[in-house]
């Protein structure tokens, strides 16, 4: 087993191979319908791992679990006017039931707001009620998009979404930098990801949003990837769907809110393509699916056995490879599945009561005593995760590079980078820069604003050259 593309040389092609089958098999693309792609145990297992992470964050900050249909009555979508502009396009209708056509059709759901705020107006009464904090995950969700890739753009994916109410405006930003914490703590500290969290221009926000702030990776091809979104949506749905609640002076306000989404099938692209080298998957330890291989050389069956049990029960994902494969075949097939730690077993090793240990982004051989077996076991988790997220955190951060023109922002997106520029205006008057900046850089488009970090405008727009207010950042976009 061996990828053909070179990462380097061809990432777009590197990519579909190592996710397809001759790779690390993570998605057929057989299924028959585009965009619609059937994802494989080894995929889904690691979904499920960073799903189940960012499930104990929301919930450690109050939020409760709930479960909506996928089906969603064509009323509820029209009474947010924005909103149904901006997903019209994308909507799956369902007109027949059988043979009979409906009275009134439904949509399948391309997000949760118009299906969710309805029953959020019958919930919600008074201020006791408030906030209101829920979510949900490990649902799916269906856009009618024009292009597709696996993990990347589909029109079925994985979807996981949480929706606030609150009394206040001032909460609303409380809960946008919690949001930024909870993809922190799963997707930089436990991922390796590294990100920069944006404030995105008026022209790009979510459809009915007041503001929308993104979490961008960058793809190795030069791409910015999305992999978590959360939006102030102001009283803007609340009025539209008439969440309302009896105040503590008995007065009826309309209600404040928020949506949280990360991306699940984003994170799992970034967790492919950033990590991911020559010879498949990195994965982080406690994400892998088998987290431990054992691998025997020559007849070492009964040993290999003993360590596989050993390693079980310390609660470790484990898998002794019995197959009548080669090891050379064995290396290869679990490296491409991107196994974080490799133990060889051979007489040699067993005479002298060692084990040779190999971690998957080094591929580096140690010989150890088995006694500290567990110790190393820990030690090259934590480093192979510290080390990973180094080097992308590394490309990410020499990927960025400031501006001074137009044409200098062309040259930096062209190379597969950043642009850090200055910009006349993150509101309306900034669109046509934008526009034009779209055509000029064929696709580039302004990420936003850094939210954690207030960086000040010093010269003039690279587009139209009038004063300039804020610094942006400018990259193309899957």
């Amino acid at each position: 087993m061996a990828l053909k593309n070179k990462k380097q040389d061809n990432f777009s092609e590197w990519y579909t191979e190592l996710v397809g089958e001759t790779g690390a098999f993570l998605a057929d693309t057989r299924y028959g319908i585009q965009g619609a792609i059937v994802e494989t145990p080894w995929a889904i297992q690691i979904i499920r791992a960073f799903e189940q992470m960012l499930e104990k964050e929301v919930e450690a900050d109050g939020h409760k679990p709930m479960l909506f249909p996928s089906i969603v009555p064509e009323k509820y979508i029209e009474k947010e006017k924005e909103h149904i502009k901006g997903f019209a396009p994308e909507l799956f209708w369902v007109t027949k039931g059988g043979k009979k056509e409906l009275k009134e059709k439904f949509f399948l759901r391309p997000t949760g707001e118009s299906q969710i705020y309805p029953m959020y107006s019958i919930w919600v009464r008074s201020h006791n009620d408030l906030p209101l904090k829920q979510y949900q995950s490990r649902t799916t969700v269906f856009r009618f998009e024009p292009t597709t890739r696996p993990f990347l753009r589909g029109r079925e994916f994985n979807f996981f979404e949480a929706h606030d109410v609150f009394k206040s405006e001032k909460e609303i930003m409380k809960q946008v930098k919690k949001d930024m914490k909870y993809t922190k703590n799963v997707v930089y500290k436990k991922l390796g990801l590294p990100f920069i969290f944006v404030k995105r221009p008026q022209w790009d926000k979510f459809a009915g949003a007041v503001n929308t702030y993104g979490a961008e990776t960058l793809i190795p091809d030069g791409r910015v990837n999305t992999i978590a979104s959360t939006h102030n949506l102001g009283q803007n749905f609340s009025k539209a769907f008439n969440i309302k609640f009896t105040d503590e002076n008995e007065k009826e306000q309309f209600a404040w809110q928020t949506c949280y989404g990360p991306g699940i099938v984003r994170i799992m692209a970034g967790l492919i393509s950033i990590h991911g080298d020559d010879s498949g998957l990195v994965l982080p330890f406690e994400v892998a699916p088998v987290q431990i291989v054992i691998i025997p050389i020559q007849k070492t069956e009964k040993k290999c056995e003993q360590l596989e049990k050993k390693l079980k029960a310390l609660g470790y994902r484990v898998k002794y490879d019995n197959s009548k494969n080669t090891p050379g075949w064995k290396f290869n097939e679990w490296e491409m599945k991107g196994v974080p730690i490799r133990i060889e077993i051979g007489p040699k090793e067993i005479k002298k009561n060692k084990l040779v240990l190999v971690r998957r982004d080094t591929k580096k051989k140690e010989t150890i005593s088995e006694k500290v077996l567990e110790k190393k076991i820990k030690s090259n988790a934590n480093a192979l995760l510290k080390n990973i997220r180094r080097k992308a955190e590394k490309s990410l951060k020499a990927a960025i590079k400031t501006a001074k023109t137009l044409k200098d922002v062309k040259k930096i997106l062209e190379n597969k980078g950043i642009a850090r520029a200055n910009w006349c205006s993150m509101d309306k008057k900034g669109e046509k820069c934008a526009d034009k900046l779209q055509t000029i850089t064929s696709g580039g488009k302004v990420r936003g604003t850094l939210f954690d970090k207030k960086e000040k405008a010093k010269s003039k727009c690279v587009v139209c050259g009038k004063k300039a207010n804020h610094v942006v950042y400018i990259a193309k976009s899957y």
